[in-house]
């Protein structure tokens, strides 16, 4: 990925949009190659990365990716992200058996009326032509019903579309059953060769029937599935167009399935079902997926890997982080992904999936700093300091992979990993700033102006 000089730097996202990556293309050739190999013997590519900087992450993820293998990125190999990865990785069950298992494939079959678009995951296509796969539309590893997955874990989850074939002359009967077939097979650590299928039904209704249609509708699972399509997107569309196509999938959504008046954004209305997808979407948009301005290459293709492989929480907790806060007094509580969260007397927690910032706001920070906790008078402030710290130890403890811990207090260099992901509610441009209330450098649009906008031009007529 770079020349043997010690004067040439790594490659940056730059470079390779601007095609000045000299061995960028040679790279993700030779991968290819391999990741191929690699599928038709059923072997398992996983990374473990420890260096300060980059060693390639980028060319390599087709061969992690397609095999069903991991990254494992850290610092150095004595670093506890490396060493507790490296335990978590190699765990076995209450039968002495690895928790991995081998050699899987999945086979989805449907009934006539729809067809498999395709799948993404840590997959890679067996070409297994089906009445089930469809002709016209291609999802992520499309043209196949089949798709191998070398290894598998419990938290391994993949996303499969669908496309709705059935001809409008001849409609479906409303009430009518839909079925959708998936045939795992695998082999369990143990040496068992294991096949599970499972079958799922479901009724049909009609396109204007938009009281069943929404109460069937999943807003966790659908923002993960998005996310999925959006970083696939990536690898050969412009993260411009990428996020005009998210905010027209939006307006489509909520033009249809909220209630207003039009023209009158004032009655903009979402059902409960439906009520988080906006914010879901407007933090997708910011998120490191499709913004790589201040990541690396090999940092993006880590992010995307387990994005695209991770379970609905935990894919969800990297689209859109959780807040919890602390207080003297209060049993901890969630709270808004919001810079009008920082307060000084408060301690606030967050949880990025890839790391978890304990953040001590300003006026705990002075206590701490005089020692106020170490005074027997103050157990109350010893015991709100020692709180966080003790969950985010029990969330370091149960993640694959190990997460990153930051320990920082407000106005400190590390603040900017909480300050990054809030919502920009105040800026420096905002006139009401007051006293202790914190603020943001930047010129992104808050979640009120998205959902003004949205509002906006969901009640205009289309």
């Amino acid at each position: 990925i770079v020349a043997l000089e010690h004067g040439d730097t790594v490659r940056s996202h730059s470079d390779i949009e601007k095609d000045q990556a000299p061995f960028h293309k040679k790279a993700l050739k030779a991968y290819d190659e391999i990741a191929s190999r690699a599928v038709n013997a059923g072997h398992t590519i996983t990374v473990w990365a420890c260096s300060l900087d980059q060693v390639g992450c980028y060319e390599m993820k087709n061969c992690v990716d397609r095999t069903g293998g991991v990254f494992v990125v850290a610092e150095s190999f004595i670093h506890p992200m490396f060493k507790r990865s490296f335990e978590k990785y190699f765990a076995k069950d209450e039968s002495d058996n690895l928790i991995h298992s081998f050699q899987a494939s999945i086979e989805v079959l449907t009934s006539r009326e729809f067809k498999v678009a395709g799948m993404i995951g840590p997959v890679a296509s067996l070409k297994k032509a089906s009445p089930s796969v469809s002709d016209e539309i291609e999802v992520g590893i499309g043209g196949t019903c089949q798709w191998r997955m070398c290894s598998l874990d419990p938290s391994t989850t993949v996303s499969v579309y669908f496309e709705i074939v059935n001809q409008h002359s001849n409609p479906i009967p409303d009430g009518q059953f839909r079925y959708v077939q998936f045939v795992t097979t695998y082999q369990h650590s143990s040496g068992q060769y294991r096949k599970r299928v499972s079958t799922i039904g479901g009724r049909w209704t009609e396109g204007s029937n938009l009281v069943e249609l929404g109460a069937g509708f999943d807003q966790e699972a659908a923002a993960v599935l998005m996310a999925r399509m959006a970083v696939f997107k990536t690898e050969n569309e412009e993260a411009f167009d990428i996020l005009r196509w998210i905010d027209r999938m939006l307006i489509r959504l909520c033009s249809r399935f909220a209630e207003y008046k039009k023209d009158h954004p004032e009655t903009f209305a979402l059902t409960s079902n439906f009520s988080l997808y906006p914010q879901f979407m407007f933090n997708l948009r910011r998120s490191q997926f499709l913004q790589v301005f201040n990541s690396t290459p090999d940092e993006t293709a880590y992010y995307r890997s387990y994005l695209n492989r991770e379970n609905t929480l935990n894919c969800l907790l990297m689209i859109q982080p959780t807040v919890t806060a602390y207080e003297l007094g209060r049993e901890p509580f969630p709270e808004l992904l919001d810079v009008a969260s920082i307060k000084p007397e408060r301690i606030l927690m967050l949880d990025t999936f890839f790391y978890v910032v304990v953040f001590a706001g300003e006026t705990i920070a002075q206590w701490r700093k005089a020692g106020y906790h170490e005074m027997p008078e103050h157990g109350n402030l010893r015991d709100l300091l020692e709180l966080p710290k003790d969950e985010a130890a029990a969330i370091l403890e149960s993640r694959f992979p190990y997460a990153r811990y930051i320990l920082t207090d407000q106005g400190g260099s590390q603040a900017r990993f909480l300050l990054a992901k809030l919502n920009p509610s105040v800026n420096h441009n905002s006139t009401d700033i007051g006293g202790g209330v914190d603020f943001i450098f930047t010129d992104d649009v808050s979640l009120q102006v998205f959902t003004d906008h949205l509002k906006r031009l969901s009640v205009s007529p289309q």
